[in-house]
């Protein structure tokens, strides 16, 4: 295995993966505090490109600050990079850490477009070492709870999935939202049941897509306005390699609290199920017979939330103990073409091919 190498060092550091942080956002305090749960993982620093930012964060989790991604990389203890940098500094940072030789974990997407996101993918082969890439939401209970009993055959030949993604107004909650217009409701939300039903169905051969901007004149919450000029609104017919069917609807303007919520529904001959929730822990997973109503057939209360480190601890168990981990970095790559695909799609009013794929664990 590629990896046999790295793992062998790993060992003997009595089983514990030394991990660095880079990018100090939003997310990164959840990301840490899963992290340090972990005696699998030790937390060797952070850094960002914004260096007040990063000292407060390191001061905050008493962790150390490097002045640079450089500095890190140098740093021969560190085995494994968490990328949470904005969306458009991705491939650069990734790049820049599998060159260096580090397994890394990104947040997504991989990359903004599939030429790069490949590259990335064989780049991690070629140096024998790891790239893991969000959403990893699928490794949750109620999403493999759903995932099993798909498995098991009792909805029958599926031939039809919904998946509804309404995020709301980045700029009534987001302190920067401007980047993620940029890269569209698809690439920062759409990815989280696309990952789900590709890695369930396998991967999409064509794609067809409609795109619009609903509402294109916005404001920060300091009342700063900016203007889109990308599709706020995607909805994509996907096509998968084992001939289902998936209707993606992904925007920034309705809320989750929408009657329509943000779920998915798969369609079989013999029975229907609803899975409420693709990215937090909490839910339900619902079983309709045909022309029947729903009945729950598992259920997680609680709070939205969501297991930021659940991701990177999945990597770090398959480097400790030799196997493959769920969030490929050629599954990452492959999303990264549909999104293309769907955006291609809509600008052209095409049918799109989509010609990558992955092994699904």
């Amino acid at each position: 295995m590629e990896t046999k190498n790295k793992i062998e060092a790993r060992e003997t550091t009595n089983g514990v993966i030394t991990v660095g942080i880079v990018g100090t956002g939003n997310i990164a305090s959840a990301y840490v505090e899963d992290l340090e749960a972990s005696p699998d993982v030790q937390i060797a620093g952070v850094t960002d490109t914004d260096l007040e930012k990063a000292t407060l964060f390191a001061n905050k989790h008493g962790v150390t600050i490097y002045d640079n991604l450089e500095a890190m990389l140098h740093d021969d203890k560190v085995d494994l990079i968490v990328n949470l940098t904005i969306h458009h500094a991705h491939y650069a940072v990734n790049k820049a850490c599998l060159s260096a030789g580090k397994h890394v974990f990104s947040e997504k997407p991989l990359a903004l477009n599939y030429e790069e996101a490949k590259e990335l993918a064989d780049l991690a082969k070629a140096r024998g070492v790891r790239l893991g890439v969000a959403p990893f939401s699928f490794l949750y209970d109620i999403q493999q709870t759903a995932w099993q009993h798909i498995l098991n055959g009792a909805l029958g030949e599926i031939r039809l999935a919904y998946a509804e993604v309404n995020w709301g107004r980045m700029e009534t909650w987001h302190p920067n939202p401007a980047p993620y217009y940029d890269v569209g409701p698809l690439a920062d939300v759409g990815v989280y049941p696309l990952t789900f039903l590709t890695a369930v169905f396998g991967p999409v051969k064509h794609v067809t897509s409609y795109g619009k901007v609903l509402k294109s004149d916005r404001a920060t919450m300091e009342g700063e306005p900016f203007s889109l000029t990308k599709p706020d609104f995607l909805v994509c017919m996907l096509e998968h390699s084992s001939g289902v069917l998936t209707r993606l609807t992904a925007n920034f303007y309705v809320t989750h609290s929408s009657k329509q919520e943000s779920g998915i529904e798969i369609h079989g001959d013999k029975a229907s199920l609803f899975l409420s929730n693709w990215l937090w822990t909490n839910g339900t997973v619902e079983v309709a017979e045909f022309d029947q109503p729903y009945k729950t057939i598992f259920e997680k209360e609680g709070h939205e939330q969501a297991h930021w480190g659940k991701g990177v601890l999945d990597m770090v168990a398959g480097i400790l103990e030799n196997k493959p981990h769920h969030t490929s970095g050629e599954h990452a790559a492959h999303i990264v073409e549909v999104l293309e695909a769907a955006h291609r799609s809509a600008a052209n009013g095409e049918v799109v091919a989509v010609t990558s794929i992955f092994e699904p664990l």
